[in-house]
């Protein structure tokens, strides 16, 4: 297909030159002035010892590994002892990545390379932190497309493209693990062809430069079968093809720096991730923040840094082109331009915001007031929590409730809303999390709910149950069919409700075993699609406060499946299993044996217990019905009918 594509164009370019060879030079001279803008041509200067690249793929497609492989082969590290201690994704420090296996935060680096400092901004590849990508698409000129050796394009490598071809930014393609026996290289570059002409790139963004790798392995090469012994052709192939930063100019006045991330130092405090479009800036300089329509927020910079391997280097001052981090500046925000506030000189208009895609999914974040509370957290008042909710980046949406406690946190999906509730946790947070629910719209008069766009791969014996599951959740078949590669995988293509998405993963992965491979995206807004079926079984409550004994929970183990174990403390109204038919149950776990002076030869009272479920935060937020409520405080979850929602009482006649 790309073969074709590219010998019709030349074959009409042909034409055109024999025809009228003059008018061919005119148009052929006017496109490419057109299709390169950072020309000298245009104006300004073009820095030509900087390139800035932004690292995107679909989750699991190698991105972080990339970049770890680049940083250990540009003298990062001083000897192999440091690479061992750096571990295996050097990129992914915060816990919760290296635990869950995925890039949450984008993060920068930067790599010199014959003299070229490269820029890089590692982001992540999951649906639900697309915002991270949005956002420091900014800060970049050109992008590398990683795309897996096997699985080819995904949903998540159409939505990243599609935000930089947008842009006008330049693509690189980089056809990862490539070591794998399965690859299939020729396929996967076809697949990715035609996603850019179903994007609508450019011509010029057509024809990108593809670049085979092993990540793992540290090596890559211009073609599948001429791989080199290290990366030094992805490095040359960055510096060829990815344009340096034109800078329309470096005069101090004309100070121009788009605010795109927001780190925190324990001793200089809040700090700003921008890239210097314009002008140039010292340590110490007068600035104002500014957003249009808004009041400047003024001040001085404090230090200033530029990236430098894998950390931050401070400088007296930076020119155009350049990624910046700067302190002394603590009310800044995402989305606020740096412009100059030097006594006579006039300050250069702020840039447009960004603007991220809107969140879809929202939970409530209040004060924990369950019995138990307080026990743990150093964090407990409606106060702190406001304040660091709305520390948050523009992808988390932070709103008041009438509720003085309580706060609505809106995300791009439910991943995206749990792992701030864990990251809040391990600061020392005590909270009370509502269910999630979807953002519902109205438009033309009727309402409308988020409709996401799914792909599962399974194998094929339990695509049956697949299908009946979204069936079941409103479900919208679109394809189905066989994997090409090898393995006999079923590919299934669904439109479904978000609603329909809360709770499934965890029943997909039940009835496949494990096996299934779920990809989902954010597709449109589409009429409410009716009521969906909830939890098909009811929860046990406990009946009084105390602490369950193993009398007790002999007992109920039988009534359905248990998350407690014995000694644990509870109390009236919180869920303690699983009840194994629909409807609520109330069972009284702390009951005890009672005692009487007859002796008793059974088994000891431990050997019946089994083992509670294990709950995750995931599992709880997924558990979670209209009317329930999740506790989570530093090393406890429990989880609770709310008491806002049950049923008043009868008084007395």
């Amino acid at each position: 297909m790309r073969v074709l594509v590219a010998f019709l164009l030349l074959l009409s370019q042909a034409e055109c030159f024999i025809s009228s060879p003059g008018v061919f030079a005119r148009s052929h001279a006017l496109r490419s002035a057109t299709l390169a803008p950072n020309s000298a041509t245009t104006g300004g200067t073009v820095e030509d010892k900087i390139r800035n690249i932004a690292i995107i793929a679909h989750v699991d497609h190698g991105k972080t590994t990339l970049v770890d492989a680049m940083l250990q082969q540009s003298s990062v590290f001083r000897d192999q002892a440091q690479i061992d201690e750096a571990g295996v994704r050097v990129m992914d420090s915060n816990d919760q990545e290296r635990e869950r296996g995925i890039t949450i935060l984008a993060k920068n680096c930067a790599v010199m390379r014959d003299g070229i400092k490269i820029n890089i901004i590692d982001t992540p590849g999951h649906a639900d932190f697309g915002g991270e990508v949005e956002r420091v698409l900014n800060m970049a000129d050109g992008v590398l497309l990683v795309v897996d050796s096997v699985e080819g394009p995904k949903p998540q490598t159409r939505f990243v493209l599609d935000k930089a071809l947008k842009r006008g930014m330049q693509c690189m393609v980089v056809v990862n693990k490539i070591d794998r026996p399965s690859a299939r290289p020729d396929y996967v570059v076809d697949k990715t062809f035609d996603l850019f002409c179903e994007l609508d790139a450019t011509d010029e963004q057509t024809d990108f430069k593809t670049i085979y790798a092993s990540a793992i392995n540290g090596i890559a090469g211009d073609t599948p079968d001429g791989m080199a012994d290290d990366m030094g052709p992805l490095f040359d192939a960055i510096i060829a093809n990815i344009d340096p930063p034109h800078v329309e100019s470096q005069e101090p006045e004309k100070l121009q720096a788009l605010v795109a991330n927001i780190d925190y130092d324990s001793f200089k405090g809040k700090l700003g991730v921008a890239r210097l479009t314009a002008g140039a800036v010292k340590a110490g300089q007068a600035v104002a923040l500014v957003q249009p329509g808004e009041a400047p927020k003024k001040g001085r910079i404090g230090e200033l840094f530029i990236f430098d391997d894998l950390g931050k280097k401070q400088v007296d001052g930076a020119k155009a082109g350049e990624v910046i981090m700067f302190s002394g500046m603590p009310d800044v925000t995402i989305g606020d331009t740096l412009v100059t506030n030097e006594g006579g000189m006039e300050p250069a208009e702020p840039l447009p915001p960004i603007a991220v895609e809107q969140p879809t999914v929202r939970m409530t974040f209040g004060v924990n007031k369950s019995p138990l509370a307080g026990r743990e957290g150093k964090f407990l008042t409606s106060r702190m929590i406001r304040d660091r909710l709305f520390k948050e980046n523009v992808a988390l949406k932070v709103e008041e409730t009438d509720s003085a406690d309580r706060y609505e946190v809106s995300g791009r999906g439910q991943l995206h809303l749990t792992v701030l509730v864990e990251t809040m946790r391990r600061e020392g947070f005590e909270l009370e999390i509502g269910p999630p629910s979807v953002i519902v719209k109205e438009i033309d008069g009727k309402k409308h709910e988020p409709v996401e766009k799914v792909e599962v791969r399974v194998p094929e014996e339990y695509s049956g149950a697949v299908i009946d599951m979204f069936n079941n959740r409103k479900g919208e078949l679109l394809n189905m069919g066989l994997d090409d590669g090898e393995g006999a995988f079923s590919v299934i293509e669904y439109r479904i409700p978000t609603r329909g998405m809360i709770g499934i993963r965890s029943a997909l992965l039940t009835a496949t075993r494990g096996t299934a491979i779920i990809d989902s995206l954010f597709d449109s807004y589409q009429p409410v699609a009716g009521e969906i079926g909830g939890n098909e079984k009811g929860s046990l409550l406990a009946f009084a406060d105390g602490s369950a004994n193993t009398f007790g929970i002999q007992g109920a183990q039988d009534r359905g499946n248990m998350f407690i174990s014995p000694n644990d403390e509870v109390y009236k109204g919180m869920i303690v299993g699983v009840h194994q038919r629909p409807g609520d149950l109330e069972v009284n776990i702390c009951k005890t044996k009672a005692l009487t002076n007859m002796r008793s030869a059974g088994k000891d009272n431990y050997v019946g217990i089994v083992p509670p479920l294990e709950l995750t935060l995931d599992g709880a937020v997924e558990y979670l019905s209209n009317d329930e409520i999740l506790e989570v405080t530093p090393s406890k979850m429990r989880m609770a009918k709310n008491p806002d929602k049950w049923p008043a009482k009868k008084g007395k006649k």
